[in-house]
């Protein structure tokens, strides 16, 4: 068993470095440019992530009275700039105006907090109340939205790749999810123990947005980021938990690089290990104990990925095979040994993970 006293919140992205580098090389001036700005914001956050982690995050409490139930939101606009968190423009019980990102960041950090207390009893990120931020139409063109350890931030996107962030209410419930790991399982954001923390945001994420649609696992279309990609992009998502390395095939992009086994286990020094590549083989599990189960995912196969990251058995620098037999424990102590546990071990085994 471990602790996780330390809550070292990372710098977490929803766009792979790796699309965003393709893009920075493009001829088009119209994508390249968009694409190199935004690897220097997220390369500026980086560092002053690792300052925080330095000198502690600050600890903010749930305003006084703020009731149990009910989420405490604050959107604010940096109107392009850089400079975060940027101006209120609402607060919790406010209108969120005319401005559709404000509405949609608002509704999104709602549909994140219903989920986690409504299903699994759990008070907003760090289970006391945090207050939910975000801040809106970051810097010019932005093509990604990222928790920093604080708050969420969402880029309008280029209009020529990538569309307004807040669209996918998926790429919210992800980031957020990242905060709470932050505050459970603290997972190593590098190789395996990083793509199971990349792995359990797609997982979450899809989970709010099938809850918020009131979907079944087999009415969802298990993307990440459906919506994200502009007209002229061909692909769905960013990925696929369905059909990892099917999201997008096109020009600009390439061809979506993530495994759905461990057949095609990606080894890379880049991207902190291959974190978001390799993520793709755990959200592929997890669809498939979805899928095998039926009805809501968010009630067993998302109860039993809950348990494990919040049971504090789950070790930092978890490899799959660590993640997969805690989800075998975790399944046969929640409902013994019937079609739960069983769906859980058939899975990690189509996708080549041994449980122990």
């Amino acid at each position: 068993m471990t602790t996780h006293g330390g809550h070292r919140p990372v710098f977490c992205t929803i766009v792979p470095p790796h699309l965003l580098d393709k893009l920075a090389r493009a001829e088009d001036p119209a994508l390249a440019g968009p694409a190199r700005r935004s690897l220097e914001h997220d390369a500026f956050q980086r560092t002053r992530r690792r300052m925080t982690t330095v000198i502690g995050a600050p600890s903010v409490a749930p305003p006084s009275g703020a009731p149990a139930d009910q989420p405490y939101r604050t959107i604010y606009d940096t109107a392009h700039s850089q400079d975060l968190p940027g101006t209120k423009v609402c607060e919790e019980g406010a209108e969120p105006g005319r401005d559709e990102t404000v509405k949609r960041a608002y509704d999104g950090l709602g549909a994140t907090f219903d989920l986690y207390l409504k299903v699994y009893g759990r008070h907003s990120i760090d289970d006391n109340g945090l207050p939910l931020d975000a801040t809106v139409h970051f810097g010019e063109d932005y093509d990604n939205a990222f928790w920093n350890g604080e708050q969420m931030v969402f880029g309008d996107g280029d209009g020529e790749v990538f569309l307004d962030f807040t669209i996918a209410v998926d790429v919210i419930g992800h980031e957020l999810t990242h905060g709470v790991t932050q505050h459970t399982a603290n997972l190593d954001y590098f190789g395996q123990s990083g793509a199971l923390n990349e792995s359990v945001s797609d997982v979450f994420g899809s989970l709010i947005k099938q809850y918020a649609l009131g979907q079944t696992a087999a009415e969802a279309d298990w993307l990440i980021g459906a919506g994200l990609l502009a007209p002229r992009v061909t692909g769905v998502a960013l990925r696929s938990m369905k059909a990892p390395g099917t999201a997008y095939d096109d020009d600009m992009l390439g061809k979506d690089p993530q495994p759905a086994t461990m057949d095609d286990y990606v080894r890379t020094g880049r991207d902190n290990g291959g974190v978001h590549l390799n993520s793709g083989i755990p959200n592929h599990a997890f669809y498939l104990v979805a899928s095998a189960l039926g009805g809501y995912a968010w009630e067993k196969a998302g109860r039993i990925w809950y348990d494990v990251l919040t049971g504090g058995e789950l070790r930092e620098d978890a490899l799959f095979s660590d993640f997969a037999t805690l989800t075998v424990k975790a399944a046969r102590e929640r409902y013994g040994a019937g079609d739960e546990l069983q769906a859980v071990q058939k899975a990690w085994e189509r996708v080549g993970v041994r449980a122990v």
